[in-house]
C-alpha cells in the first residue's frame, strides 16, 4: 500500500530547511535544489508542495510570524495572572527576538524583510504577520491603561504600532551590534514605562 504523506507536514519541513539555508547564507542562498537537500526530499517533492520559489518563501515567512506568535501567547498562558503591562511586556520582548536563543530565528527574519522590500508576495505576508501582532498589542494596551486610571490616556492603536516598531527596530539593533541584549531590553522596558506615567502638569 502506498505510503500516505502528510501534506502539511512536509512543507513544514521544507520550510525549516529554508530558514536554516537562510541562516547560514541569506537568501540568495536559498534554491529548491538545495532546499530539496537540506530537507532531505526529492526535488519532485518540494515542486509538489510549492509551484514556486515566492509561493515556498511566502509560506516560510508566515510559518515564522506564526511561531514568534505562539510563543508570545504561550507566555501569557503561562502566566495568567499577570497584570496586563507584564503581559504587553512579555509579548514585545518575544516580537524583538532579544534572547541568544531566538537570534538564529532574528537573521532569517530580517532577511525575509529585506526580500519583501522588492516581492509583493512576501510584502503581503508580512503585513499580514504584523496585523496580528498590532491587534495582539492593541488588545493588551487598552487592558493596561484601563488599570493604570491615566488622566490622559494615549490612542491603544496607536501606542500599539510605536511598540511595535519599536521592538522590529530593536532587533536590527541588537543584530548589527549597535545594542547588547540587555541595552535593547532596558530601552524598550523605558518605554514601557512611560505608557503608564502621568505627563507634566496632569492633575493628580
Amino acid at each position: 500500500m502506498p505510503k500516505q504523506v502528510d501534506h502539511a507536514e512536509r512543507r513544514r519541513l521544507i520550510a525549516g530547511a529554508v530558514c536554516r539555508l537562510a541562516d547560514e547564507h541569506g537568501l540568495e542562498g536559498v534554491t529548491l535544489r538545495d532546499v530539496a537537500a537540506r530537507a532531505e526530499v526529492s526535488m519532485g517533492a518540494v515542486q509538489r508542495c510549492f509551484r514556486t520559489k515566492e509561493e515556498m518563501l511566502a509560506f516560510t515567512l508566515g510559518q515564522i510570524g506564526e511561531r514568534v506568535t505562539a510563543r508570545a501567547r504561550a507566555r501569557l498562558v503561562e502566566s495568567p495572572a499577570q497584570s496586563a503591562r507584564t503581559a504587553l511586556g512579555h509579548a514585545a520582548e518575544e516580537t524583538a527576538l532579544l534572547r541568544e536563543e531566538d537570534r538564529a530565528e532574528a537573521r532569517v527574519w530580517l532577511a525575509f524583510v529585506a526580500q519583501a522590500a522588492v516581492s509583493p508576495a512576501l510584502a503581503q505576508t508580512l503585513r499580514a504577520d504584523y496585523a496580528r501582532l498590532q491587534e495582539a498589542f492593541t488588545g493588551l494596551v487598552r487592558e493596561a491603561l484601563a488599570d493604570s486610571g491615566h488622566p490622559e490616556p494615549p490612542d491603544p492603536r496607536r501606542t500599539a504600532r510605536t511598540l511595535l516598531a519599536l521592538a522590529d527596530g530593536l532587533t536590527t539593533h541588537v543584530l548589527v551590534g549597535h545594542l547588547t541584549p540587555d541595552e535593547a531590553y532596558e530601552v524598550l522596558h523605558a518605554h514601557l514605562a512611560g505608557l503608564w506615567e502621568a505627563p507634566p502638569g496632569s492633575a493628580e
